[in-house]
């Protein structure tokens, strides 16, 4: 006899298309290491203007999951006291159906506001919901009046809330959400692509001097990602000959390049544009150290893979990433903003012993696997 998988609904604007196949990726990655355990539905609400047309198509690899998309309402900039109510009236009939038709056990939600409150004010309680915090819903979203005072107000219906660093279980809790219902699970880590090669062999495919320092940046050019102070730290730095190679794109690209110029580091600074994965794994290969001079994060995805490619790591002191850059021999934290501070201690990395067997070790702990029976424990409680 077939055994039958319980049912779980998963409701977030944040999964992949074929047209954005990064756009919530982690929570792709995790549904699939859940689907061993249940059955799968996606509901994924977009936030559109009313006069766009969207369509949305699957990614191959998540047609098993039957996602659908539902083009949901929102007010920009004005509309934080209501969007979430906005989106569950969008999503109203949809849910429903699928109540009725898939039947779910228990829901799981991504990105607090709006999502897991319109999800919360549409089912009333009538069966589990699990929400994950993901950042900067929390951290950002908690100093904004009106969208705090609605997640203090809906998400304590929540069964649990995952957040995905002990930072942001911290910053709920003293917001006034019940402690005991926050659980922190770092995201996972893909160590079949991401795992130590040898680097020479890296450098050469990928066309990089061997025997010269090379620091890695993996992120968008936006603000809070703080992509200028590394060209400013590599202006500082005292490791002779030392490459930054950037991938990643956005608005901060353009200004990155003129500060570049500015002091003359043109043939010190590669912009490399967006990567694949499997790209960014080759990059961390052939790499001797990632940056990441963020001012604000959780715990970075690019952080853990930099983890289970051994290679060492220098980054802000923010969010959750003392949480799991704890170690010396895993790398350095510095505190955002320094230029100083991360100039130096970009040097003591590029000059100290590389432990990367060591650093390949630490990321066993942030296997998808392991990830994804802390929340099976969650989605389905003894």
């Amino acid at each position: 006899m077939r055994n039958v998988k319980p049912r779980l609904l998963f409701l977030s604007n944040l999964f992949p298309t074929a047209a954005e196949p990064y756009r919530g990726l982690d929570n792709a990655t995790l549904l699939h290491a859940l689907a061993e355990d249940f059955e799968i539905r996606v509901l994924s609400p977009r936030p559109v203007l009313p006069w766009a047309r969207a369509t949305f198509t699957p990614r191959p690899q998540d047609v098993p999951l039957s996602p659908h998309w539902v083009p949901s309402a929102y007010l920009p900039k004005i509309g934080s006291p209501v969007n979430h109510l906005l989106m569950a009236a969008s999503l109203r009939n949809d849910l429903e159906a699928a109540l009725h038709s898939f039947n779910p056990e228990v829901i799981l939600t991504s990105w607090i506001y709006p999502d897991s409150l319109a999800a919360l004010h549409l089912i009333h309680g009538r069966l589990p919901l699990v929400a994950i915090a993901q950042g900067s819903d929390v951290h950002h979203y908690l100093e904004i009046p009106s969208r705090r005072r609605a997640i203090l107000r809906y998400l304590p219906h929540a069964s649990a809330v995952v957040t995905r660093s002990g930072e942001l279980s911290r910053l709920l809790a003293n917001a006034g959400f019940p402690a005991e219902k926050l659980h922190a699970i770092y995201n996972g880590v893909d160590l079949d692509l991401f795992h130590p090669r040898d680097q020479a062999a890296a450098r050469r495919e990928l066309f990089l001097p061997e025997g010269v320092p090379v620091i890695l940046f993996v992120g968008n050019f936006f603000k809070v990602k703080n992509p200028q102070n590394l060209i400013l730290a590599m202006a500082e730095l005292k490791t002779p000959d030392s490459l930054l190679v950037m991938a990643g794109g956005g608005p901060l690209e353009e200004p990155c390049r003129e500060l570049a110029a500015k002091f003359n580091l043109e043939n010190r600074v590669i912009f490399a544009g967006r990567k694949t994965p499997g790209e960014i794994a080759h990059l961390m290969n052939a790499a001797d150290v990632l940056a990441l001079p963020s001012q604000n994060e959780g715990v970075p995805n690019v952080i853990l893979e930099a983890f289970a490619s051994g290679l060492p790591i220098v980054a802000s002191q923010v969010g959750g990433i003392p949480e799991v850059l704890n170690q010396d021999f895993l790398g350095g934290a510095v505190p955002t903003g320094d230029i100083g501070a991360l100039a130096a201690a970009l040097d003591r990395r590029l000059s100290s012993p590389r432990e990367t067997a060591r650093i390949r070790d630490h990321a066993g702990q942030f296997s998808w696997s392991a990830a994804a029976a802390k929340y099976r424990n969650l989605l389905l409680p003894a």
